[in-house]
């Protein structure tokens, strides 16, 4: 006779099988979705980044104000006008295009003695020195107009360097020790960066319109994986219960 007490549980999953099967196919789909949800925000604020870099200028008082309130100011475009202090200008270690150099942040002196540092583009890493590209030393009144850099918080990484203030070479951007590093009052000095456009400067020094919007957006790569992992799942599964039904009760 067949011994149908052994046969029924060989036809069906155990009971906890079954629920972890469940509990790990709901974190799979949740963590899919929430890539798709972290999909739509990337791209809405890419889109929103896009638009900024697109629109008209505006006067550096108006982001000013934006930045008082705890507004976002990144990468809105703004115009400002002084005089450089070349004898003041720090340098940040960069590539740009391929190319080891440095992006040259100058101090703008504006009208009423407050100081908006300027990243003026990038100058190859033998032209770091500013007798090496002195007709891009700008002396006269100038109408800078670019991007708006927030200031950073803290260091970014353990991985970035220290700033080596001695030499005048910056890995991070920190603006108070750029600052206080050349005898600026950091009191006076606008709490923000503009990245200059890339109007062309005497010379071809600095290069200017340097501004990388850095934002990868792999979202829809990790959604596509999570719900692969999911499906995976439910294929294993089936496999696994149909083999089980398949197989002859033992005798």
């Amino acid at each position: 006779m067949t011994d149908t007490s052994h046969a029924a549980p060989r036809r069906r999953l155990p009971v906890m099988t079954g629920i972890l099967v469940l509990i790990s196919l709901a974190i799979l789909i949740s963590l899919g979705t929430w890539q798709v949800e972290r999909l739509y925000w990337k791209e809405g604020l890419l889109a929103d980044i896009a638009a900024r870099q697109a629109a008209a200028p505006v006067p550096l008082a108006d982001i000013e104000a934006m930045a008082a309130s705890g507004g976002d100011i990144e990468y809105r475009k703004v115009t400002a006008i002084g005089r450089y202090i070349n004898n003041k200008e720090r340098h940040f270690f960069a590539t740009w295009r391929g190319q080891t150099g440095f992006y040259v942040y100058t101090p703008l002196e504006l009208s009423d003695g407050r100081i908006l540092f300027v990243n003026r583009g990038f100058v190859p890493y033998e032209n770091k020195e500013p007798e090496m590209r002195m007709q891009g030393q700008l002396t006269d009144q100038q109408t800078v107009t670019g991007l708006a850099r927030a200031k950073l918080a803290g260091k970014p990484s353990r991985l970035v360097p220290d700033n080596d203030v001695a030499k005048n070479i910056f890995y991070w951007k920190d603006l108070d020790v750029m600052a206080e590093s050349v005898g600026l009052d950091k009191a006076r000095v606008i709490p923000f960066f503009v990245d200059a456009d890339s109007t062309p400067n005497p010379a071809g020094l600095p290069i200017g319109g340097v501004t990388q919007v850095d934002l990868p957006n792999d979202h829809l790569q990790y959604a596509l994986t999570w719900y692969g992992l999911a499906a995976v799942l439910v294929v294993v599964v089936a496999i696994s219960w149909f083999r089980k039904e398949a197989k002859p009760p033992r005798q």
